[in-house]
């Protein structure tokens, strides 16, 4: 049976916490210094952009702030383009996407409780 909507926005959740959990204390520099963190921080984006790519635009449609299709053409990248993944934008994608898709994912949680 495929993964539900709220199976989903769980997926998201978890890999945002482990994200924010390895990156907790650390500076860009430290982030590009450090190859492991950067790969295991890559391979939950992954599961982020695949499970938002994966929701019902009807879920979407009430997230605006949201850029979908942003988030959608990075976890292609890091799925077909791994090996030009630039550092900046993985920066940029943790530091200033991901915030508000945090949010919005523990309000739709939080409704459907």
């Amino acid at each position: 049976m495929p993964p539900t909507v709220e199976d989903r926005l769980r997926d998201i959740l978890e890999a945002i916490a482990e994200i924010d959990q390895m990156m907790s204390g650390h500076g860009l520099e430290q982030f590009t210094e450090d190859r492991m963190r950067r790969m295991a921080t890559e391979r939950c984006l992954e599961v982020v952009c695949e499970a938002a790519r994966k929701l019902p635009d009807s879920i979407k449609q009430d997230a605006r702030d949201i850029d979908w299709r942003k988030m959608n053409d990075f976890g292609n990248r890091l799925r077909h383009a791994y090996h030009r993944t630039d550092v900046a934008i993985v920066w940029d994608v943790v530091q200033n996407h991901l915030p508000p898709m945090k949010a919005f994912v523990e309000r739709r949680i939080g409704a459907s409780r």
